[in-house]
């Protein structure tokens, strides 16, 4: 089954608002198919129905335990419609700053670039501190004497 056809099975399955709601009750734990129908007004085997159609869909699966059937949110699925949703969402003011400050990190980063050879730096760099040349580094040094290596 491809990507569309599953992304059509978790639309189909949440355009009804019984199933929704049936979604957000399993949000907070394992239900049983009696107790989501004491909360519904139509019949039992229609929410049966419902529950099948989330099953199928992968949003909700179920397990038995002893002899009751319990059933639990997998909300996984709806990642694969959130991505495909994506695509139509403008971005929030938020996104749009970071987007332009990010810009503006790089733009900055590439007028810093070095220009010449490594000989002509200026900067502070960790090569060019004395502290950080190899001949003074505590772990070049055997007991406690510096070694020279020809």
């Amino acid at each position: 089954m491809g990507y569309a056809f599953r992304v059509d099975d978790v639309a189909g399955a949440i355009a009804d608002p019984v199933r929704r709601r049936i979604m957000v009750m399993l949000r907070d734990g394992r239900l049983s198919a009696g107790q989501i129908a004491e909360r519904f007004a139509i019949s039992r085997p229609a929410v049966s129905r419902h529950l099948r159609v989330l099953r199928e869909s992968g949003l909700v699966r179920d397990e038995l335990v002893g002899r009751r059937r319990l059933y639990a949110l997998d909300p996984g699925k709806l990642d694969e419609l959130l991505a495909w949703l994506s695509q139509f969402a403008r971005p929030t003011g938020w996104e749009r700053r970071f987007d332009a400050l990010e810009t503006e990190v790089y733009r900055t980063r590439r007028e810093r670039r070095p220009t010449g050879p490594a000989d002509d730096r200026t900067d502070d760099r960790p090569q060019d501190r004395p502290q950080d040349r190899p001949q003074d580094r505590p772990q070049d040094r055997i007991d406690g004497r510096q070694e020279h290596t020809a």
